[in-house]
């Protein structure tokens, strides 16, 4: 998934979007066909994959609870990790009631046709006319209610740590010309705990109403976005240093244990001593779900 394109170098009156008469235009714009049954196929293998790779994934319960409404989601996220959409793709059932989409980078699209089945949307990061049409796409997604458009909004791999985010200033312009919705921000974090596989760690942003910032340019919204996403990244490295499950719903459980001789000679020690044998390492993991 690739971050939105830098539109600074578009012309002052396309990029500010500071009147409706320079806006792109959304309504009416086709997209490509989306196969709802692929969606969830393609879903359910994501979840068997991430299950083999992953501990669990979890969503932190400090998280503000997800918009209830029709409105539209622009969903932004960080750029931890080549598993980002992966994830996106494992929280996807806590949206069920929208159909969603996601950016993805444009050679990945014409290698492989059947991204754009399932929702995935072709972006050219590097050029004026690939910022245009991520502008474009996103208006004709965003135009109608209960859609979601998935964009990490990061110009490269990024360390959680690092401080600014420096985000993309695509996505304030993308928001900046919506005429209603919400912008979601979604922190993500991996860490290894107690098990062989790690943690993939989730925390939802406040969500930043469109109606509520009509008078802001691109920049400004980007701006905003990067401050509301940096919160809730601080939080959930917070939470992520505590090494504690129990601040933490599981989305999605995997694998535990080492396997092999390890935990062969673990299990016949359970067996010798008449106990069930638990393959994990943690202290308290019924607590995280």
């Amino acid at each position: 998934m690739p971050s939105p394109p830098d539109v600074k170098r578009l012309s002052t009156s396309e990029s500010e979007g500071s009147s409706p008469n320079s806006r792109l235009s959304g309504r009416g714009s086709r997209l490509p066909p989306r196969w709802g049954w692929l969606f969830h196929r393609f879903q359910r293998y994501s979840e068997r994959y991430l299950s083999r790779h992953f501990h669990a994934i979890r969503l932190s319960k400090s998280s503000p609870p997800l918009p209830s409404g029709e409105e539209p989601l622009l969903v932004v996220l960080n750029h931890p990790s080549w598993w980002d959409p992966m994830i996106g793709m494992a929280l996807a059932p806590l949206f069920k009631n929208y159909v969603q989409y996601a950016a993805i980078h444009a050679e990945a699209v014409a290698k492989y046709r059947f991204f754009q089945r399932i929702g995935f949307v072709g972006v050219d990061a590097s050029s004026l006319r690939g910022a245009a049409e991520f502008l474009r796409v996103g208006q004709a997604i965003l135009a109608e209610p209960r859609r979601a458009f998935w964009v990490t909004a990061q110009g490269r791999f990024t360390d959680v740590r690092e401080r600014p985010l420096a985000l993309r200033s695509g996505v304030g312009h993308l928001a900046s010309r919506l005429e209603r919705g919400l912008v979601l921000p979604i922190a993500i974090e991996y860490s290894f705990w107690n098990e062989r596989t790690p943690e993939a760690l989730v925390r939802f942003g406040d969500p930043l109403a469109i109606s509520d910032h009509r008078h802001l340019n691109g920049k400004a919204w980007t701006a905003l976005i990067e401050t509301s996403l940096t919160k809730a990244l601080d939080v959930l490295n917070t939470e992520t240093m505590s090494r504690e499950p129990s601040r933490f719903q599981t989305i999605l459980k995997g694998r535990t244990g080492i396997g092999g001789m390890y935990d062969l000679w673990r299990r016949t020690m359970s067996w010798a001593r008449g106990r069930r044998f638990d393959p994990s390492h943690g202290d308290d993991e019924e607590n995280g779900r």
